[in-house]
């Protein structure tokens, strides 16, 4: 996900927006507004930043907030009266379905995340899976003919950092229909009525796009069992994902519900059961983080060998994929950090595109002259060492696998009961 190319965009859209809304090209305006705001959605869901994203939140607002005002002050009102006409009711729940499906358009994932099958190591049944219910049905209509039809629902679960939302964005990137990545803050409102409404113009606004996926990340925060002491909002929500998913009288061709969640024994039986396949995304095998390491190295230079690898691979047994990246991550910040502490550097031929580099180096080297990486003549010239497996070693010290024995214990516990492995 290229994260600032989407910050050009929003800028580029939110410019044009201003300028059309000052000539007072409506249409213009709300289109663009509305532009700038679906792409700080994308952006909002990929930051990891928590002051950015709160900055991101609000402008999406703002521009979601000005869009309305131009289309209800400006639009509608050039089109004639209130627009009701002859039929007032029917007119008024068009308005409010638009109203809704506009609500929910930050929902589609307006960019494919750019991860494909071959960036995620391992899960092979997880993968296949999907495809037989997301790429098949699309490019292989044939195939599911009488009985045989492309799965509704796919549960994914498993201890965290497994791969499981990044299984998501390779679905997302492979698929030709629409995705819509659905959080807790998109279809849970404190209005009375208003989440059975969102949960409803959800599966509608999907029907409207097929063919479609509906990605609900960590279900368990909205679909967790029902009790006695639970509240009537919260229980009409359950009641109407469940009508929806697989109610009578719905057409849910063309659409494939997936959810992904932790602790998968949270989820409430009915919801549990409207999953026709839930794949175990357990943590990566040997051959699994190997690959891993290679992903994650794509693109850095380094020197490690085959045999290094598969020595890192054998050293991380009980990593998780999210555990093996921020250990990656840690250890090719090493070359950074011996540019820092450097005392003495040395020029040597250049490369990209410079006439001449500079190295971090000892005392004793040929060329050696003292400095700090700050009192380099030319910090563009800086070039740091490659990655070693050396560093691999020294971040080994730092990172430890984050997911603990009981957890394991118990996904494997659920797998025996209810699950297949994946």
């Amino acid at each position: 996900m290229d994260i600032e190319a989407l910050r050009n965009k929003v800028k580029e859209y939110a410019t044009d927006a201003v300028k059309c809304d000052k000539l007072e090209e409506y249409e213009k305006a709300f289109d663009l507004y509305l532009k700038a705001a679906n792409q700080l959605q994308v952006i909002i869901k990929y930051d990891q930043n928590p002051y950015s994203k709160k900055i991101y939140i609000e402008r999406a607002k703002e521009y979601a907030s000005r869009a309305k005002e131009i289309k209800e002050k400006k639009l509608d009102k050039g089109k004639g009266g209130d627009g009701k006409g002859g039929d007032g009711k029917a007119s008024e729940a068009d308005e409010e379905k638009k109203k809704l499906e506009e609500q929910l358009s930050g929902c589609i994932v307006q960019e494919k995340p750019n991860v494909k099958w071959e960036d995620v190591a391992g899960l092979e049944k997880a993968k296949e899976a999907l495809k037989e219910a997301v790429i098949f049905p699309i490019k292989f209509p044939q195939l599911f003919q009488g009985k045989r039809k492309p799965w509704k629902g796919i549960l994914l679960y498993g201890p965290p950092g497994t791969g499981k939302s990044f299984l998501a964005k390779a679905a997302a990137t492979e698929t030709h229909g629409n995705f819509f990545s659905v959080s807790a803050a998109n279809i849970v409102s404190k209005w009375m009525g208003e989440s059975e409404r969102l949960i409803k113009g959800l599966f509608d606004l999907a029907r409207k796009n097929k063919p479609a996926v509906i990605f609900l990340d960590e279900i368990d925060s909205v679909m967790g069992a029902r009790s006695d002491n639970e509240n009537d909002a919260t229980r009409r929500l359950k009641t109407e994902f469940l009508i929806q998913m697989q109610g009578v009288g719905n057409d849910d061709e063309g659409i494939l519900v997936l959810g992904a969640t932790n602790i998968p024994w949270a989820l409430d039986p009915a919801v549990r059961r409207r999953f026709q396949k839930k794949i175990y995304i357990s943590l990566p095998e040997l051959d699994a983080r190997k690959v891993m390491f290679e992903l994650n190295l794509k693109g850095t230079p380094n020197t490690l060998t085959d045999d290094q690898l598969e020595d890192l691979a054998r050293s991380t047994e009980g990593f998780s994929g999210s555990d093996i990246s921020t250990l990656t991550q840690d250890a090719i910040f090493e070359p950074v950090r011996k540019c820092q502490s450097a005392e003495f550097f040395k020029k040597i031929p250049g490369v990209n595109g410079q006439q001449w580099n500079y190295v971090p180096c000892t005392q004793n080297e040929p060329g050696a002259m003292r400095m700090k990486m700050t009192e380099l003549p030319d910090s563009k010239a800086l070039l740091p060492p490659k990655v070693i497996y050396e560093d691999f070693k020294e971040a080994l010290k730092r990172n430890k696998a984050t997911v603990n024995k009981a957890d394991l214990e118990r996904q494997e516990q659920f797998t025996r009961e209810f699950g297949q492995e994946g």
